[in-house]
């Protein structure tokens, strides 16, 4: 295996991560920002307000998008396990 064919297997398993983990992220993040929004204006200053809410969201794509990032990681690794013969050999 030569540098070339590590920095490709890299950048796609860099790829792989951030398709699979962007739809997670973006809800809790967006979760996040209205609860913040909610609390700057009514003042309160809870810890669970802004977590039980994120934890909610979190679960709620995982429970939409789970079997398809399910799908995505195992292609990936049987790709990625196909492709040994040929970077060994």
């Amino acid at each position: 295996m030569d540098s070339q064919q590590a920095f490709h297997l890299g950048q796609q398993g860099l790829y792989m991560l951030l398709m699979v983990s962007a739809p997670l992220l973006v809800a809790v993040l967006l979760v996040g920002l209205v609860v913040s929004i909610f609390q700057a204006a009514t003042q309160i200053n809870e810890q669970t307000l802004s977590f039980v809410p994120k934890v909610l969201a979190a679960v709620a794509v995982l429970a939409i998008a789970g079997p398809w990032m399910l799908t995505m990681l195992t292609e990936y690794i049987q790709r990625t396990l196909m492709a040994i013969p040929t970077a060994v050999g």
